[in-house]
């Protein structure tokens, strides 16, 4: 799979996305990176080419700390920005196809938080791969107060064994959020990598990821 190199303009300067999309996308699925990955990460290049090969297409972006090389996370507003900025060139590149918008751990709650400050253009549901609901060592659910405030339809697709969403806890908040569906991997931990004794590999754990996302994506 062969990517388009794109440029986002952001208050922090500018950074890199990439683009994937098969010959007539159903939609675009503007994907952001974790905390300590860009754009370029094996599991996001993965999940890109499982999603072109089911008729979306998928941007993906850099956010400025990790353009630029540093280790410490972009403040929430530059962050919102970026992922703002990402939305846009998404509807620009791509002029009517609807939009999702989501990503990995913290790009996925970055993204979270920029529609819970405005509606994000053209976005029709938020998607998360991994939403981080809390430190591994300090369970709660203050991260998703924000997520009252989206009024979009959202998918949590989680690991089981995910040691930033403890289960009972994102269930939770999952059943408070009307707009919000849970899928679950077994067995999986925060990368959805499940163990032998699942009666998966990983690669079938995230081929299912990618079922699951299209075929929400298609119902809303």
């Amino acid at each position: 799979m062969s990517s388009i190199e794109l440029s986002l303009a952001t208050p922090g300067g500018q950074v890199s996305a990439l683009l994937d999309q098969p010959s007539t996308p159903t939609f675009v699925y503007v994907l952001a990176h974790g905390a300590g990955a860009g754009m370029r990460h094996a599991f996001l290049q993965g999940f890109a080419e499982l999603m072109v090969a089911r008729g979306a297409a998928v941007l993906r972006y850099n956010f400025p700390y990790m353009e630029a090389g540093k280790n410490r996370v972009d403040s929430p507003d530059l962050a919102v920005a970026t992922v703002n900025a990402a939305v846009a060139k998404a509807g620009e590149v791509l002029p009517g196809v609807p939009i999702i918008a989501g990503g990995k751990s913290f790009g996925g709650r970055m993204t979270s938080e920029a529609q819970s400050r405005a509606p994000l253009a053209g976005v029709h549901g938020l998607a998360f791969l991994g939403f981080p609901l809390h430190p591994p060592d300090k369970p709660g659910i203050t991260r998703a107060e924000h997520l009252d405030r989206v009024k979009v339809p959202m998918l949590f697709l989680q690991g089981t064994r995910d040691e930033f969403a403890q289960l009972p806890l994102l269930e939770s908040v999952v059943a408070r959020l009307p707009t919000a569906t849970l899928v679950l991997t077994p067995d999986g931990d925060h990368s959805f990598n499940v163990r032998k004794k699942s009666g998966q590999t990983t690669a079938e754990a995230l081929t299912k990821l990618a079922d699951a996302l299209v075929s929400w994506a298609t119902a809303i």
